[in-house]
């Protein structure tokens, strides 16, 4: 079994000790689940190489269903059909901008205003491009299960300026793209949308 197989069925028994604690009726079986949670972290903290405290503190106590998490990027091209990207100061490698969906915020209006935040520029929105979901495709090893949704956008105003915890802003050709932030975009999926969209392919990926 694959390293990424193994990582995605630990995330799935995570999940299921959580949705247990949820709908828990008694403390016999709140004592299973909490022991499977502590497993499911350990392991994850194994796999993902990260420190079990520090993985502890990424998750919030589960009180609902358990659900994937949002990722909301932008697809923009300029004039020469160069891609924008951001450096992230956190690894100090490039991507498109966006980040984690905000609750009160349509995933246009995020990508809209990470846009802004990250860049400087006013986007419109003009349609979704793709829905991936990290499990089919060689990201890194993450602790979160994470749709990722991403958007053409077009420029319509302001002017470059990186934000506070934006290293770097950019244009970059298809065929000269920088170090990418594996965590965040693949090669091959820039490559996938940067086609959709000089094919005018109207058709939304989904995995």
């Amino acid at each position: 079994m694959k390293r990424s197989d193994q990582l995605n069925l630990v995330k799935r028994i995570q999940a299921l000790s959580d949705t247990g604690l949820v709908y828990v009726e008694n403390e016999y079986d709140r004592e299973r689940y909490e022991e499977l949670k502590e497993i499911s972290l350990k392991l994850l903290a194994t796999m993902a190489d990260c420190p079990l405290p520090v993985l502890q503190n990424f998750y919030m106590p589960v009180e609902d269903y358990p659900t994937p998490k949002v990722d909301v990027r932008g697809f923009v091209l300029n004039d020469a059909k160069e891609i924008l990207m951001v450096k992230e100061s956190e690894d100090d490698k490039w991507t498109i901008p966006g980040g984690w969906a905000d609750v009160g915020y349509s995933p246009s209006e995020v990508v809209v205003k990470e846009i802004v935040e990250e860049t400087g520029f006013k986007t419109n929105v003009v349609r979704l491009l793709a829905v991936y979901d990290k499990k089919c495709h060689p990201h890194p090893p993450q602790p979160f299960y994470i749709y990722k949704l991403n958007f053409l956008c077009t420029i319509c105003g302001g002017a470059l300026k990186p934000s506070f915890d934006i290293k770097d802003v950019g244009f970059f050709p298809i065929d000269k793209l920088p170090e990418l932030s594996e965590d965040r975009i693949l090669k091959s999926q820039l490559e996938q949308l940067h086609k959709m969209v000089m094919d005018d392919d109207h058709v939304v990926y989904f995995d």
